[in-house]
């Protein structure tokens, strides 16, 4: 039951981390299943093993970095990254070997596709904004903790399931009350 919950989790952690960045979980389950025991790819996703699709991913990686610091850029980026992590997270939770067996290759592909499009929305959604209030002077600042928070949810997936599950949980209740909160103020102030 634990092996079942622990899947799950980290099926939906991979997929969260490439809403937020598309090559960086990729690149970290390639990694770890290449030089580590700790995950197993079925095929067809142990091709990320490769070397040359793990540099492709890299020099990827590179880029989106690069362009989700500079101002516009990272609109333009967002724009196009929009099928990119959604992909990547449908590719992500398929490839979650204890899921797949347990789970249709179809659903688990729609699934992954559908949390990493719904975080990247939530993303693309508030980037303009960040970039409106601050004269594009956080974005930097704001992508960094984009990254940092998907390598970090990335690992904890895979290493640690459970907790990734339970930080998943308590964001989102946290979210939706902060949306409610918003929400009854807008109400009152009208």
């Amino acid at each position: 039951m634990i092996e079942a919950f622990s899947g799950v989790f980290t099926a939906f952690g991979l997929s969260v981390s490439a809403g937020l960045n598309a090559y960086l979980p990729l690149l970290v389950v390639a990694l770890m299943a290449r030089l580590t025991g700790v995950i197993t790819l079925s095929p067809p996703y142990d091709l990320m093993t490769n070397g040359w699709i793990i540099l492709v991913i890299v020099v990827l990686l590179a880029i989106e970095v690069l362009a989700d610091k500079i101002v516009a850029v990272d609109t333009v980026n967002d724009i196009l990254q929009t099928f990119i992590r959604s992909t990547a997270g449908a590719i992500l939770f398929a490839a979650s070997s204890s899921v797949i067996s347990d789970i249709h290759p179809a659903l688990a592909l729609i699934c992954g596709l559908l949390v990493a499009g719904g975080v990247h929305a939530v993303k693309a959604t508030v980037r303009p904004v960040v970039t409106a209030t601050s004269g594009g002077v956080l974005n930097p600042v704001v992508s960094a903790v984009e990254d940092v928070t998907a390598l970090i949810m990335t690992v904890l997936s895979i290493l640690v399931p459970l907790v990734a599950g339970f930080l998943l949980g308590a964001t989102s209740v946290a979210a939706l009350w902060w949306l409610r909160k918003r929400r009854r103020r807008r109400r009152r102030a009208c």
